[in-house]
Order: C-alpha cells, then sequence, then structure tokens
C-alpha cells in the first residue's frame, strides 16, 4: 500500500511515530475548536508520547487493512498538518464497509480541501481497498460536514439516536452513505 497520496493542491499521508511532534501540534492548535466535534480528551492525549503510541497503533491498523488514516498537509508545505480523513472499522466478508471520518484545520475551512480530500480516499477505499460501502455520520448541526459528503454523492439513510458520544453528551447524527456500484 502507498504512503503517501496526491491531489492538485494537498499530499495527503500514512504517518508514523516519527511525526508525534507535527501531529501534537495540530490538536494544540485545533484543540477548542474540534471540541464541539468529537469526544471528550483527557489531558494526556496532549503529549508527544500518547501521540507518538497512538500513530504506531494506526500503523498496525492500516498495514492490517483495518483502517486507513491520511494526515492532510498542502502541497510544498511539509511542516504543517492541515487535516485528516480516516476510514475505519472497515470490515470484509459479505458487508466490505467502513467509517469515514474528517477534520480540517480552523484556518483551512471553506478551500474546498476536506472535499478535495475525501475525494481522493474515497477512490482509494474503492480502487485500491474494493469496498462497496462507506458511512460518515455526521451531527445535524454541522452543515459544513455535511454539504462535503452530499458534493461527493452521499445519501441520507436517516437518523442514528444518540449514537455518539460528543463532548460529553449523547448526539444524533445523520447516517450519510456512498456507495460502489463497481463492487
Amino acid at each position: 500500500m502507498e504512503k503517501v497520496y496526491e491531489t492538485e493542491r494537498l499530499v495527503l499521508r500514512v504517518l508514523d511515530k516519527a511525526y508525534a511532534e507535527l501531529v501534537l501540534d495540530y490538536y494544540l492548535r485545533n484543540r477548542t475548536f474540534l471540541q464541539e466535534w468529537e469526544p471528550l480528551r483527557d489531558e494526556m492525549f496532549y503529549t508527544k508520547e500518547y501521540q507518538q503510541e497512538n500513530l504506531t497503533k494506526e500503523l498496525t491498523g492500516i498495514e492490517n487493512k483495518d483502517l486507513l488514516r491520511l494526515w492532510i498537509f498542502k502541497k510544498n508545505v511539509d511542516s504543517k498538518i492541515i487535516g485528516i480523513i480516516c476510514f475505519n472499522n472497515i470490515v470484509k466478508g459479505a458487508f466490505l464497509s467502513c467509517h469515514l471520518g474528517y477534520k480540517l484545520d480552523k484556518d483551512e475551512i471553506k478551500n474546498g480541501y476536506t472535499t478535495e480530500a475525501v475525494k481522493r480516499g474515497i477512490n482509494i477505499i474503492f480502487d485500491d481497498f474494493k469496498l462497496h460501502r462507506i458511512e460518515a455520520n455526521i451531527m445535524p448541526k454541522n452543515k459544513p460536514s455535511l454539504k462535503v459528503v452530499e458534493k461527493l454523492g452521499f445519501y441520507d439513510e436517516g437518523i442514528a439516536y444518540k449514537y455518539l458520544k460528543i463532548n460529553g453528551k449523547w448526539e444524533d447524527h445523520i447516517h450519510m452513505v456512498l456507495l460502489n456500484d463497481k463492487v
């Protein structure tokens, strides 16, 4: 499996623990911005050691094809992560499905980077992993995120009530799905 993918304006990379400082920098810069959309994080999350361990675990999952996490960089800027896309909970067999998650730096929103990165990720998941279904679960109030997946052809399969515990509260999510008709 490749470790680096490109789009018109971006580089998407699989990272190892050597990148823990850059990952930590991303999370520290965006701590307040992301809080509304993510599970509660304890202080350990915001340490280099935690990020090193997490990157090592992720790499094992990627090598086992259980997930694909790609860290987003602007082309020609290797020193700053601007976002993440992740295809996780990859299930083979009759299901051939995964979940999609993504986030972008607070200073980079509304530039089309998320859509560009997710579109490339979809191609990888459908063409290289040969999956049939990608599921993105999005809180109804997260209109920008819904717009991203709608632009990419996802459709609404309904509401999953109290689906994920986000920022300490069980939140409903809209279940958005994209199917690969080549599988």
